[in-house]
C-alpha cells in the first residue's frame, strides 16, 4: 500500500494530561512510595552496562543483604513485581517430580501450590483456616510424611495478616534434608526477618510493601545450601528470563548481559533500601509494631474485632472482621470515592468478611491511623 494514500486519521485521538487523585494507600500494597524514592526513580538514565550502574548494582546488593540479614552472595533484584520473584525461587529450584512441601493458610499458599505444579513438582500441602499458622510439631510430623526436596511457607500472608513462625522451620528442614522457601513480600523491611540466623534457604520479596518503592522490580535470595541444589540441576531450568544460570551473570562477577535491567526500577530500590539502612531495622520493625497496635487499639473502640490472634498479627497488614449488617464492599467505596483512602476486601475463603488494612514502610505512621480510624468510624456509622 502506498504509505501517502493510507487512512492514518482513523487512529487519531486525544488523551488529556494525566492527573491521578491523591490516595492515601493503606491497603494490602502497594504502600504510598517514599518522597525521595520517587524522586530517585525520575533521574536520568544510563545504561545497563555502564560502569556507574554496575556500582549501583553493587550497592543495592549490599543494601539487599542487609536488609534480609543475609551473607548470601546470591542475593539480587529480579525484573519484575513480586509474583517474579516467586517465580523465580520455584523455577530455578525446582525439578519434575520433586517434592515440594506447601503450608497453605491464605491465598498466597494456594498461588505456591500452583507455581511448583507448574514446574513439575510433586506437590504436597498442608493446610490450616486461612488466619491460623503452623507450629513446630506439626510442620515436624509434615516432613517426616512427606520427606520432601522443599518447603515453602509464607512468612507474611498477605491475604490473612498471620505471620508465620520460621524460627523453628530451618533447623527443621536441615533435620529432614531439604530447603526452606519463605515468601516474605510482606515482611521485608517491616517485620523482624533474619534470614542466616533462621536459616531459610531462599526468599523473595516485591518492592511495592514495606520498602515504599513502586511495583515494578523485586528480590531474590539463594543460600548455599540453595545454590548447591541449583547447580546438581539434571534439567535446564524451565524458564529463559528467570534462570539464574544466565540473570546470575549478569549480577555476578561477570557482568554478562542477560536483558535489559530496568534501570530507573533500579534506581528507586536503591533509595528505598537506603532509607531502610538510614532508619535501622531495629527501630523500623519498632515503628512498624507500634503503629499496629495503636490500629489494633483504636478498632477495638470502634467495636471492631481482628480476625488473627495477636501474638501471630502482622504489624505490617491487619484482617479487620466486617460486622454484621454491614456491606464490606460499600464502606471501602466511600472511602475511596470521598476520602481518598484505600483499604481492601477480602480474597479467597474471606472476601466480604474482613477489610485488609495495611501499614507499611512510608505509610506506617500515626497520623495515618488516626485519620483512618476517624473516617472509618464515621462511615461506618453511615453504613450501619
Amino acid at each position: 500500500m502506498n504509505r501517502q494514500s493510507a487512512d492514518i486519521s482513523r487512529f487519531q485521538t486525544e488523551i488529556g494530561q494525566l492527573d491521578l487523585p491523591p490516595r492515601l494507600l493503606l491497603g494490602p500494597g502497594p504502600s504510598n512510595a517514599h518522597p525521595r524514592v520517587l524522586q530517585a526513580i525520575g533521574m536520568r538514565q544510563v545504561g545497563h552496562l555502564d560502569p556507574r550502574f554496575i556500582e549501583l548494582m553493587n550497592e543495592i546488593q549490599e543494601l539487599l543483604r542487609y536488609t534480609w540479614q543475609t551473607e548470601n552472595r546470591v542475593t539480587i533484584p529480579v525484573s519484575g513485581t513480586g509474583s517474579a520473584a516467586m517465580e523465580a525461587s520455584l523455577a530455578n529450584l525446582v525439578e519434575p517430580d520433586d517434592v515440594v512441601l506447601v503450608g497453605v493458610n491464605g491465598y498466597f499458599g494456594e498461588r505456591l501450590v500452583d507455581m511448583a505444579g507448574r514446574y513439575g513438582a510433586d506437590v504436597r500441602r498442608i493446610d490450616k483456616p486461612w488466619g491460623e499458622v503452623f507450629d513446630a510439631d506439626e510442620l515436624r510430623s509434615a516432613l517426616e510424611e512427606h520427606r520432601p526436596a522443599i518447603l515453602a511457607l509464607v512468612h507474611a500472608e498477605t491475604s490473612t495478616g498471620a505471620r508465620q513462625p520460621l524460627e523453628e522451620a530451618g533447623k527443621l528442614c536441615r533435620e529432614h534434608d531439604c530447603l526452606l522457601l519463605a515468601d516474605t513480600v510482606t515482611s521485608l523491611g517491616g517485620v523482624p526477618l533474619l534470614i542466616d540466623e533462621w536459616g531459610v534457604d531462599a526468599a523473595y520479596s516485591g518492592s511495592q510493601k514495606c520498602l515504599s518503592c513502586p511495583p515494578g522490580i523485586s528480590m531474590l535470595t539463594l543460600s548455599k545450601r540453595a545454590m548447591e541444589k541449583f547447580d546438581q540441576r539434571k534439567t535446564k531450568v524451565p524458564n529463559w528470563y528467570l534462570d539464574m544460570s544466565m540473570v546470575g551473570k549478569y549480577w555476578g562477577s561477570e557482568r554478562t548481559y542477560h536483558h535489559t535491567a530496568p534501570i530507573n526500577m533500579n534506581y528507586a530500590l536503591r533509595e528505598a533500601l537506603r532509607l531502610v539502612a538510614e532508619e535501622g531495622l531495629d527501630a523500623r520493625w519498632e515503628r512498624h509494631k507500634k503503629n499496629a497496635a495503636l490500629l489494633w487499639d483504636g478498632l477495638k473502640d470502634l467495636g471492631l474485632e481482628c480476625h488473627v490472634a495477636p501474638e501471630y498479627r502482622l504489624p505490617t497488614l491487619t484482617t479487620v472482621k466486617v460486622p454484621d449488617g454491614v456491606d464490606s464492599k460499600e464502606v471501602s467505596q466511600i472511602l475511596l470515592s470521598e476520602y481518598n483512602i484505600e483499604i481492601a476486601a477480602g480474597l479467597g475463603e474471606l472476601a466480604g468478611k474482613v477489610w485488609r488494612i495495611g501499614l507499611m514502610g512510608f505509610n506506617s505512621r500515626p497520623e495515618n491511623v488516626e485519620l483512618l480510624l476517624a473516617t472509618l468510624e464515621n462511615v461506618l456509622e453511615r453504613n450501619q
